[in-house]
């Protein structure tokens, strides 16, 4: 089959150097820093979600050791905002970020077609990388993106809040103790209802802006598009793209992307480990169905995965009704709710089996653990304290799935992965 998305050539041409077929677990290669080494951070798009990681490491700069020393934007107000939060330098043009010396991570918060290029770069300028979910936007940019930190040995954190939440890691133990029997398959949702609906809520359009405009209305269309390196077409500024760019396929997935992959790393990490699986079969379906104001993306979506290690899994996101199914893995002698507790219990005739792994019970509820937050765990491993929580084995995975049951919707085909190949075939 051709492509999965607009041409994206260019941008696998300009990264084919990453794509190294030789596997390895991450080690770190480079120098870890020390509890008295301050770690300089930059935060690259400052949108609505890179403020608020910004916000959130200034405030922990003292305690951590930290300092954001830069930001970088394509809007000017932007810039000029979290210039003001943080006191550092602000730039245009991310690049010039990546030139100092004095930056030894970057966070990268911009519309998801930009998230492979820039982590890359960072990674090739000798930095380390926390990158915001989806970790790209095709499955190549992810194979560029996973063959780049085995190469580099950088440290890349995505960010799916759950695989920060212990109950996944807890799942993860139980279910290699057998203690629900052979999983065989797994749910989760991740839905939402507003009367503004979700990605025009809190994603307001600043009608004087533009790229044409003076001083803060200043907006570089072009950069944030990315038609220089095959990211996506040109095309003549348009402010819903740019202001809600969720909801247009050429720069997001829409729920499955943005919400969706939040659901599927934890349970790749309750199910198979730290570094997730790859699907053997993905297809997806639903509609646009209430929400119809000229967006590309549907309101509601389900997709079915099988996997190489014999289970199946069920999402959806909706937009449409908050009311959700809870993140469940089903096993022959048991089922396991998580979200807070793992709640154990056991399933059909196979109570006996079921006490013979838990402690004689017929339901239980396993302990938790604090466990550290995605920024906190990335500056943890930055100084050489800890694994990460969502590595690029995991975001690849995580990503891959994704990515195509979004081609099986737009497509109307079933999705499979040539494991050998490393490609998507329908």
């Amino acid at each position: 089959m051709k492509g999965l998305t607009i041409s994206r050539r260019r941008f696998v041409q300009s990264t084919a150097a990453s794509m190294a077929a030789v596997s390895f677990p991450w080690v770190a290669d480079g120098r870890v820093l020390g509890a008295n080494d301050r770690i300089g951070f930059a935060v690259i798009g400052v949108g609505g979600m890179g403020t608020g990681h910004l916000g959130g490491l200034v405030k922990r700069s003292q305690e951590e050791n930290i300092q954001v020393r830069a930001v970088a934007d394509v809007y000017r107000r932007r810039l000029t905002r979290a210039q003001k939060i943080c006191g550092g330098d602000g730039y245009l043009d991310y690049r010039r970020i990546l030139e100092r010396q004095d930056i030894d991570a970057v966070l990268v918060a911009t519309p998801d077609h930009w998230h492979a290029k820039i982590s890359i770069d960072a990674m090739e300028s000798g930095k380390d990388v926390y990158v915001e979910k989806p970790m790209t936007h095709t499955v190549e940019q992810a194979l560029a993106v996973r063959n780049t930190v085995r190469r580099t040995r950088r440290v890349l954190q995505v960010g799916p809040n759950g695989t920060a939440q212990d109950s996944y890691w807890v799942a993860r133990q139980a279910v290699e103790a057998g203690r629900i029997g052979k999983v065989t398959w797994a749910q989760g949702s991740y839905n939402r209802n507003s009367r503004v609906c979700l990605f025009n809520d809190h994603q307001k359009i600043d009608a004087s802006a533009g790229p044409g405009q003076p001083g803060e209305d200043f907006i570089d269309w072009n950069m944030w598009l990315g038609h220089e390196w095959g990211l996506a077409e040109k095309i003549p500024w348009n402010p819903e793209h740019f202001f809600r760019f969720r909801k247009y396929w050429p720069y997001n997935g829409g729920v499955a992307t943005d919400l969706l992959y939040h659901k599927l790393a934890p349970l790749l990490i309750a199910i198979k480990g730290p570094n997730g699986e790859y699907p053997t079969r993905v297809n997806a379906n639903g509609g646009l169905y209430v929400e119809k104001d000229g967006r590309d993306i549907p309101d509601t979506f389900l997709m079915t995965a099988d996997y190489p290690s014999e289970w199946s899994l069920f999402l959806v996101s909706t937009l449409t009704n908050d009311s959700g199914l809870p993140d469940r893995i089903y096993g022959k002698h048991g089922t396991m709710e998580l979200g807070g507790e793992p709640h154990l219990k056991f399933n059909g005739p196979y109570a006996e089996e079921f006490k013979s792994r838990n402690e004689g019970k017929e339901e239980l509820r396993l302990p938790l653990k604090p466990r550290r937050d995605l920024a906190g765990n990335f500056i943890d491993v930055l100084r050489g304290k800890a694994t990460l929580q969502c590595n690029v084995e995991l975001g690849c995975s995580t990503m891959i799935a994704i990515k195509m049951a979004v081609e099986s919707f737009r497509q109307g085909k079933s999705m499979k992965w040539d494991a050998a190949s490393e490609k998507v075939v329908s």
